[in-house]
């Protein structure tokens, strides 16, 4: 079962704030994946392109570019649940 992502927002440290169509709402701190996955470091080292986060098409995850991206359960499941 996927849990498609409706919609992203970045903040300024580095997480991100998602909103999955089922109406569930998590917190993803992106920290934690510089060390691990070297393109990450993009985010940081390229001015703005943190903030240009988006949807993929149908829901599926989200994506910076070409290279960055992250898949709709794994923000779901490592996420932290907000209101």
């Amino acid at each position: 079962m996927f849990h498609k992502v409706k919609n992203v927002t970045p903040y300024l440290d580095y997480t991100i704030y998602v909103e999955f169509q089922n109406g569930e709402k998590r917190n993803y701190d992106i920290n934690p994946l510089f060390s691990k996955w070297m393109p990450f470091n993009s985010l940081k080292e390229i001015n703005g392109l943190f903030q240009q986060v988006k949807v993929d098409t149908g829901g599926y995850g989200i994506s910076w570019n070409d290279e960055i991206d992250l898949e709709c359960n794994e923000l779901y499941y490592n996420g932290v649940e907000t209101e």
